[in-house]
């Protein structure tokens, strides 16, 4: 019976429509559960893991991908599909050219199951700051839980001393095959799951996986100006790759603290000013908060509640340089408690207006 691609899909509990990423992602996540050396005895365990690592062989490459989503789908063609298996033609000489073009794979000597050379998985963290250092830019350490080759092993699995031996079933090739007529039907290896080698002696630092985790600091740049979710990038800082593959990058999130004082407009500075009714009308000169210290600005006569004044290059830095403007609002304040005085003036200035 053939295999559905709801099902490959469904492996690895991601919708038909993934991204690359999303696919490894889910891979990773699930192969880590389900493995072997984590669940010994589990034979649920170990079937649920060749059910992982098939969907993710077939889901992972691009050519197997397109043919599994046009002859392996739902679409009620039952029985044999191109896509569910590897097929070994070696032997045929010359139409094994014909046949691998066909179905975009080799002839003898593809170990389809063994594992490539994979880029490590990109993690992310977020650092916390004040208003005031996201201004004026930090540097500081950071502590991430990343997943690297074991110290003990090297990252090969096997107990130091000892080496990965090959795989006595498959011969190295990484899957077994079977005669079906002019067909060799091939699957992966059982017994080294597709890896063409066994480790008989375990590493007992990373129970044979060859990766563990750890806790590393990295020393990181806050660059001035820096906003809430800014996002910087260190690379090859994230996890490990897989069989010799590149290492991930890390992204640091910026979480900035509200400001008691400023509005952040992008690069501009709000503050609110207040001024008395009288300034307003008459125009005065107050002093205005700024990042590098207050300044003094002139308020024009008849100015309203709510007006913006502008200074300009005193706001916050751009990280590509130069800064935005602090944007005085001023704010009309009214007293609420008029000696007699006031009251007279006041009422005068209402009578003349």
């Amino acid at each position: 019976m053939a295999t559905r691609a709801k099902d490959l899909y469904g492996a690895l509990g991601v919708p038909k429509g993934a991204s690359a990423d999303e696919i490894k992602k889910a891979y990773r996540k699930l192969a880590r559960q389900y493995h072997p050396d984590r669940n010994p005895g589990d034979k649920d365990a170990e079937e649920r893991f060749k059910e992982i690592q098939h969907a993710y062989d077939v889901l992972s490459d691009a050519e197997k991908r397109k043919q599994y989503d046009q002859f392996g789908s739902a679409d009620g063609r039952g029985g044999f599909q191109p896509g569910d298996f590897n097929f070994d033609i070696g032997d045929l000489g010359d139409l094994g050219d014909l046949f691998g073009g066909l179905f975009g794979r080799g002839g003898r000597g593809t170990a389809r199951g063994r594992p490539q050379a994979e880029r490590g998985a990109d993690l992310e963290v977020a650092v916390n700051l004040s208003f005031e250092d996201s201004l004026k830019g930090i540097e500081t350490r950071i502590p991430v839980d990343v997943e690297t080759s074991c110290q003990e092993c090297g990252g090969s699995g096997a107990k130091p001393g000892t080496s990965p031996k090959v795989c006595p079933e498959c011969r190295g090739r990484g899957v077994i095959s079977e005669s079906q007529g002019l067909f060799a039907l091939s699957q992966p290896c059982p017994r080294c799951r597709g890896n063409g080698t066994v480790i008989e002696d375990p590493c007992p630092r990373c129970r044979g996986t060859g990766r563990e985790r750890r806790t590393k600091r990295y020393s990181v740049k806050i660059p001035a100006g820096v906003k809430d979710g800014t996002r910087i990038r260190l690379k090859g800082k994230g996890e490990a790759g897989i069989a010799g593959g590149p290492a991930g990058d890390l992204f640091v999130v910026t979480r900035v603290a509200a400001s008691p004082v400023y509005k952040r407009r992008g690069s501009d500075l709000e503050v609110e000013v207040p001024v008395s009714l009288a300034d307003a009308a008459l125009g005065t000169e107050v002093e205005v908060p700024t990042p590098d210290g207050p300044v003094s600005l002139k308020v024009p006569a008849g100015s309203e509640h709510g007006k913006l004044l502008r200074i300009k290059g005193r706001g916050a830095p751009k990280l590509k340089g130069g800064k935005g403007d602090v944007l005085a609002r001023l704010k009309l304040e009214v007293p609420k408690k008029l000696n007699k005085k006031q009251r007279e003036l006041l009422e005068e200035l209402r009578k003349v207006s």
